[in-house]
């Protein structure tokens, strides 16, 4: 699951470069929003869902059990 989710990260990456729709302004969508401006709308939702994706599949879990480790008396509180 990790390694598709990796890959999705990677698509997205490639697809930030909005080339074909960059000196486009029609057709607008919804009769009020320029095409490439809809489709930056529609991207930053993909990489949100891609963002839940990464923390729910993708977290470094281990890093939170060393985390809750209690620390011994003789380090101390060096916060």
């Amino acid at each position: 699951m990790k390694w598709l989710i990796y890959l999705v990260a990677v698509v997205l990456l490639v697809l930030h470069q909005d080339f074909w729709n960059f000196s486009e302004y029609k057709p607008l969508v919804f009769d009020f929003l320029p095409i490439g401006l809809a489709y930056h709308a529609a991207y930053s939702f993909a990489c949100a869902g891609l963002m839940f994706l990464l923390v729910t599949f993708a977290w470094p879990k281990h890093l939170e059990e060393y985390e809750n480790i209690p620390s011994s008396p003789e380090q101390g509180d060096h916060h």
